[in-house]
């Protein structure tokens, strides 16, 4: 049975300046409902989370088609051979980008996956912010 989109998810994934085809990387992706619900809007997202247990639950009921989710920390993060950048990355309660945990080694890998134009939104305690990834 997949996780159930909470308000809170639903607002995030109704902000978000998301269309068809769009690439997006979502951070701390729990048990998967905000990738699901991403996918089902038309995008192509990769969900990554550092935790075991929240990687199996989301791997548990995966579908073909539906998100690719990984096993690994933002600050682990690199693309496949060949992989695309991301055009949007999301998180949500990520405390490496909420300003609960020191960033810098996050940022920095988010700006190697995200392509020249992307966007990085992470959401925290209600009200979800841009911030900027510096490039090298």
């Amino acid at each position: 049975m997949t996780a159930a989109l909470s308000p809170r998810l639903r607002a995030v994934a109704d902000a978000l300046p998301i269309r068809p085809g769009m690439r997006v990387l979502e951070i701390g992706s729990g048990t998967g409902a905000l990738a699901r619900e991403l996918v089902r809007r038309g995008c192509d997202v990769v969900a990554i989370d550092r935790s075991p247990r929240a990687h199996a639950i989301a791997t548990r009921d995966a579908e073909a088609g539906g998100p690719d989710f990984r096993d690994v920390a933002i600050e682990d993060f690199v693309l496949d051979d060949g992989e695309a950048p991301f055009d949007l990355v999301v998180a949500v309660r990520v405390g490496s980008l909420d300003g609960r945990h020191p960033a810098d080694a996050a940022l920095a890998r988010i700006a190697d996956v995200l392509n020249d134009e992307g966007r990085v939104l992470v959401e925290a305690g209600g009200t979800l912010r841009e911030i900027h990834a510096r490039h090298h």
